[in-house]
C-alpha cells in the first residue's frame, strides 16, 4: 500500500487489510504508524496482523483446516 497515501480510504476491504498487514510484518512500517495514519484504533490494526498470521499458518499446513474447524479449535482455546 505504498501509493495508500495518494487517496483516502473510506473502506476497509480484505484486500487492504492484508496489503496494511503486509507492510506491517515486512517491518515498512508498525501498527501505531499505521494507526495514526489512518485514524484506526491500533487494537483494530493489530487484530488484523493477528488474523494474517493465524490464515497464512493455515494456508502453509500441509493439510489446511477449513473455516469451521479453525473456529472450533480457537473457541476450545478460549474456554481453557
Amino acid at each position: 500500500m505504498s501509493t495508500r497515501m495518494d487517496e483516502e480510504v473510506k473502506r476497509w476491504t480484505a484486500k487492504r487489510k492484508s496489503a496494511l498487514v503486509l507492510e506491517i510484518i515486512q517491518g515498512k512500517t508498525t501498527v501505531a504508524e499505521a494507526s495514526r495514519a489512518y485514524d484506526l484504533a491500533p487494537s483494530e490494526v493489530k487484530a488484523w496482523v493477528d488474523d494474517g498470521k493465524r490464515g497464512m499458518e493455515n494456508a502453509l499446513r500441509t493439510n489446511p483446516l477449513d473455516v469451521r474447524e479453525q473456529h472450533k479449535r480457537q473457541i476450545k482455546e478460549l474456554q481453557r
